[in-house]
């Protein structure tokens, strides 16, 4: 989803961390090794804080680099205030440590895990309420090949990556085909195949009711979520990485499918996967259209802005209070604006590397959706909380008013993941089950039987 796009590098946050009964026998020394790190790194007492740290880590991270992070950590999120006590959770089906931190602009998580010798293997710093949404994102088993009641197949297909396979599943409906066939890009973070977050799985309900109604889908895991701790490793990353290149590959593999029909293949982005949709068909300009789904329009820099005002309205924040938030944002973004694209600012932001940020700094999806040809879907849930309806939405409408190509539609009372919100709509939403409406996969469906095939 788009609010965790903060912390895309979440998964190779976890690498090593002990199984859950190694995790129990040495749990109150991984609580005390923790909060014994905490306090001398808030000292200043950089040797101290690394003095548990198991051999890896100790090799990655020495004293002035952690010096140097403690540093880059406060100019971005604010001067350290406190802390919280400890906390032991479960992200991802390993036990952590965390303790929230509260800074001057923002509140962090800290996050630390221990090995088999309750030495410290994971040790970072992600932003708060990152780590519930971290617990519902791990690898899910293989998907093993099977027919549902209604005849609908469910096949495992690979899709390659640099870094190595990414598990896909292949949906297809009951007959013979060809079908039309639709690629499901997920939003940002590590996504598995079904978009998992919380109790919920909109790709997967996405991909069984387009089934249900004769036309394909192949949906993936994430580059992010498979090989995250690789990633994290290379440092470099851009977007394309995370979500275009494969999406391309995934494409391809589609249409060399025997029961799809290659001339109708089309693309369906959620949120940041909406938002890279356009450079998606720019860079394939023979698929049948795309479908955007709750995509900004705006920087994103500049839609997490928006949502720190309105979360810092929602709390009642002062004029400075919410200036302070916003101010790690807009250094960022003054330094993106001043930085030289072939020389990318060094380091990371917000735990995402800068060359991510600045992959993304001149890319424009509404003026990359005018530059194509393809017919475009939009669709907006006007409860959404993430992607906004009047300054994401309204852009999109308007910007394409007078373009039959484009279609666009909005789902009164429904959130980001396109299912009933509450009222008003908060984060809590995505803790509740639901389904994506029905109506919108219809209405999906019934857009994609209009398309003529491209030639």
């Amino acid at each position: 989803m788009l609010h965790s796009v903060l912390s895309a590098t979440l998964a190779g946050m976890l690498l090593g961390v002990p199984t859950a009964h190694a995790a129990d026998a040495t749990a109150d020394r991984c609580m005390a090794r923790s909060a014994a790190s905490l306090d001398a790194l808030v000292r200043g007492d950089y040797a101290g804080a690394r003095k548990d740290f198991s051999a890896t880590v100790s090799q990655a991270v020495d004293a002035a680099r952690l010096e140097q992070v403690w540093t880059q950590i406060q100019r971005q999120a604010g001067v350290y205030q406190k802390h919280a006590e400890p906390q032991r959770q479960n992200m991802g089906g390993h036990a952590v440590v965390i303790t929230l931190l509260d800074f001057a602009s923002m509140p962090l998580n800290f996050v630390v895990a221990c090995d088999d010798d309750g030495k410290i293997n994971t040790y970072r710093f992600i932003p708060a309420g990152a780590a519930d949404a971290a617990a519902h994102r791990s690898v899910p088993p293989p998907v093993s090949a099977h027919v549902e009641a209604d005849g609908v197949r469910v096949q495992p297909l690979a899709v390659t990556s640099p870094l190595g396979p990414l598990q896909g599943v292949l949906t297809l409906p009951a007959g013979k085909g060809p079908f039309p066939a639709v690629l499901l890009v997920a939003g940002s973070g590590p996504s598995d195949h079904d978009e998992t977050i919380g109790p919920n799985k909109p790709f997967r309900d996405i991909a069984q009711r387009l089934a249900a109604a004769g036309i394909a889908s192949l949906r993936y895991d994430k580059r992010t979520l498979a090989y995250g701790a690789q990633m994290q490793a290379q440092g470099n990353g851009t977007v394309d990485d995370e979500v275009t290149d494969d999406a391309l590959t995934a494409l391809h593999l589609l249409g060399e499918q025997a029961q799809i029909d290659p001339r109708r293949l089309f693309v369906l982005g959620h949120s940041l996967g909406g938002y890279m949709a356009p450079r998606i068909g720019q860079r394939d300009p023979q698929l049948a259209g795309l479908i955007l789904l709750a995509a900004p329009a705006r920087p994103l820099l500049e839609v997490s802005m928006q949502q720190v005002r309105e979360l810092s309205q929602q709390k009642g924040l002062s004029a400075d209070q919410t200036e302070q938030r916003l101010a790690p944002l807009q250094a960022e973004r003054n330094l993106l604006a001043q930085a030289d694209p072939a020389h990318p600012p060094q380091g990371s932001f917000a735990n995402v590397p800068q060359s991510y940020w600045m992959s993304l700094h001149d890319y424009d999806a509404v003026a990359t959706a005018k530059s194509l040809a393809m017919p475009i879907l939009v669709l907006q849930g006007a409860a959404d909380t993430q992607v906004s309806p009047e300054h994401d939405f309204d852009r999109w409408k308007t910007a394409f008013a007078h373009d039959a190509r484009v279609r666009s539609h909005e789902y009164p009372g429904l959130g980001h993941l396109f299912m009933p919100a509450g009222n008003p709509p908060t984060l809590d939403d995505y803790k509740r089950p639901g389904q994506v409406n029905a109506g919108v996969v219809r209405d999906i469906v019934a857009w994609i039987e209009t398309q003529r095939p491209h030639s």
